[in-house]
């Protein structure tokens, strides 16, 4: 087994890509950069190899359709509840409400504007 986190990457399928990614920039407070071409449309999270976590980012890809039921990402936040709620605010909806996770701290989980069902972490 490696020393190294087995997630190195993710990517979140979306239909509506502007949506989408306004929706992740005020939820986490970050901004994308496109890094897609003329085929793909390709938005990366920021993201430091060097630090803790994995990067992604949002897909437009015509051969998968995005939606609840899949793999469940968890983004890293100061507090789960506010993100939560700036989810809320940026179009989509919360699904369980801040809970405690023990010595592990907190988590939400919300529905983005595509219909997935994504995770958000604090310790606080």
């Amino acid at each position: 087994m490696s020393d190294n986190n087995p997630v190195v990457w993710t990517e979140i399928y979306v239909q509506q890509l502007e949506r989408a990614k306004a929706f992740y920039e005020e939820v986490l407070q970050v901004r994308l950069e496109n890094i897609g071409d003329m085929n793909m449309e390709y938005w990366v999270f920021p993201a430091d190899p060097g630090r803790h976590g994995a990067g992604g980012a949002l897909v437009k890809n015509e051969q998968v359709t995005p939606g609840q039921g899949g793999t469940l990402v968890y983004f890293g936040c100061e507090d789960c509840a506010v993100a939560a709620g700036r989810a809320v605010t940026a179009g989509g909806s919360i699904h369980t409400e801040k809970m405690a996770i023990g010595e592990h701290g907190f988590i939400s989980l919300v529905h983005d504007t595509e219909g997935n069902l994504i995770g958000l972490h604090s310790m606080q």
